[in-house]
């Protein structure tokens, strides 16, 4: 019985330590439960709170790509309005001037008619003239045989003769009076010809500076600029061989150089750096290397756009670069890639008025200073250069004289050469077309003039070609010949130590003797 109980005890307590243990096993795991929720809730919230930072990050985000895009748009859409209004106003003036071609045909179309019309009169006229000398031949033959009693062929023989003295004598006064009207014609047609061509031609004439300026959108862009002690803007620099200045001017830099091709791939260069905003000098060697890619593009293509306007063909690509080339050179600032295309114009048309070849003239103005495009870094003047470019490339030897002799330096042969020479002159001499106000300009001229008149024996000065070339008229009984060379050094070394000009200018003592005579 003891045994009993103490066994029914083991187990009671047995039992209550089962359950004990189970309670305290319980409460052990819902506090670790209650934890577990209470640390999953918490990780829940910061989750929460992370999403909400990362959906405002991207929101952000999307808005400044949004911004971006938005820019990027305005911007080509800004371009592509720009580049339609080029293209507009280059379609307005060619139809201007095809309308102007077909004013100028139908004018001479209605000549021809009148000089037809003209010629059939005169012809009447002259048929009506040959019969009343017939009539009037035959009256006249047989009053000679009445009055002189001559045979019919001793009179033709004698009638011959008087007739043909006579004919003779009229011809020598026709042609006196055909030499004296050309002569006097012969400047006025040629100042109509010329008058023409300047009408009919109206080129766009671009100066340009050895600085450009590149706007920023602030001025705290300078600083990115120069960078950390400077050394972006000393990467630059070497990188494009332009000086950079950084001065007070509000949101804007200055970029100097001689070079305008490198100035202009240096103003494309810093525009893109600027509006990309990634600055610092592997940046900047990588977007000049495009930038000079890119350039040498946009010269082919200005050289190709100048040949089709001035509507030249099958010149070899390496002229075509070397005319787009001339777009970034001026001289006396004009634009000489404008100047070009302005005196194949006008040669084109002065060809077409004197029945030349105008596309011929078209080719050897358009090319007459080809030589400017490499002349800085070759030695020679630039219509030897130019000459030898154009030998290399088995141009037209009418192209090589007209381009050897537009400035004189060898005889002009063709009527071409003169062409280009003429319209070189037009182009060039036309106050405002170069650098020069047109106060200064006659104030030059008028000096140059002055300056040869205070010498002894000169009677009249003349500046010509702009001022290229001054004429003096010097009496010929107080200088002769060898006076003559001396007065020309004397004049030219005056020139060089009192006036300031561009090039150079060329002296040229004109003396001659003239005896005049009247018959009253």
């Amino acid at each position: 019985m003891p045994e009993i109980y103490s066994i029914s005890l083991g187990v009671a307590g047995l039992i209550i330590g089962l359950v004990a243990g189970w309670l305290i096993v319980k409460r052990i795991g819902n506090r670790k439960i209650k934890e577990s929720e209470h640390q999953a809730h918490r990780i829940i919230d910061d989750a929460e709170k992370e999403a909400q930072m990362l959906k405002k990050e991207t929101i952000l985000e999307a808005k400044d790509e949004l911004y971006k895009a938005k820019s990027d748009f305005e911007r080509e859409m800004q371009n592509k309005k720009a580049e339609f209004s080029r293209m507009e106003k280059h379609l307005s003036e060619r139809e201007e001037n095809l309308d102007r071609k077909v004013d100028v045909l139908n004018k001479k179309e209605r000549d021809v008619k009148n000089r037809e019309k003209t010629i059939v009169a005169r012809e009447k006229a002259l048929a009506a003239r040959d019969a009343e000398l017939d009539k009037a031949l035959s009256e006249q033959n047989k009053q000679l045989e009445r009055v002189a009693g001559m045979s019919a062929e001793e009179a033709k023989q004698l009638l011959l003769s008087n007739l043909e003295s006579e004919a003779r004598q009229k011809a020598a006064q026709l042609i006196k009076d055909i030499r004296e009207e050309a002569e006097r014609n012969a400047e006025k047609e040629a100042r109509n010809i010329i008058i023409q061509a300047i009408q009919r031609c109206a080129a766009d004439h671009a100066t340009e500076s050895t600085v450009s300026v590149v706007n920023l959108p602030s001025d705290e862009m300078k600083g990115r600029i120069i960078g950390r002690e400077g050394r972006n803007i000393r990467s630059f620099e070497i990188a494009t061989g332009v000086d950079v200045i950084v001065d007070d001017t509000p949101e804007a830099v200055i970029l100097s150089g001689y070079d305008p091709i490198r100035r202009e791939v240096a103003r494309m260069a810093l525009e893109r750096l600027v509006t990309d905003g990634r600055i610092h000098p592997a940046r900047i060697e990588e977007v000049v290397q495009k930038c000079d890619k890119e350039m040498e593009i946009i010269i082919r293509e200005l050289g190709e756009q100048a040949c089709f306007d001035c509507g030249v063909h099958g010149l070899h690509s390496d002229v075509v670069r070397l005319l787009g080339k001339l777009n970034f050179r001026t001289s006396y600032g004009q634009n000489v890639l404008q100047h070009a295309k302005e005196v194949s114009f006008l040669c084109g048309i002065m060809a077409s008025e004197l029945s030349l070849d105008p596309v011929l003239a078209r080719r050897a103005g358009l090319l007459h200073d080809i030589g400017k495009a490499v002349d800085r870094d070759t030695e020679g003047t630039h219509t030897q250069i130019g000459v030898k470019i154009i030998s290399k490339y088995n141009e037209n030897p009418v192209i090589k004289n007209a381009i050897e002799s537009h400035h004189e330096d060898v005889i002009q042969e063709t009527p071409y050469s003169v062409l280009v020479q003429a319209a070189d002159a037009i182009s060039g001499a036309r106050p405002g077309a170069r650098r020069e106000t047109l106060e200064g300009y006659i104030k030059r001229l008028e000096k140059l003039e002055e300056l040869a008149d205070s010498f002894k024996g000169v009677e009249k000065a003349y500046a010509i070609q702009a001022g290229r070339e001054v004429r003096v008229m010097v009496e010929a009984g107080d200088v002769n010949d060898a006076l003559a060379e001396q007065l020309a050094s004397q004049i030219a070394q005056k020139i060089q130590a009192e006036l300031e000009y561009p090039g150079q200018i060329k002296v040229t003592v004109i003396r001659e003797t003239r005896s005049v005579d009247y018959a009253r």
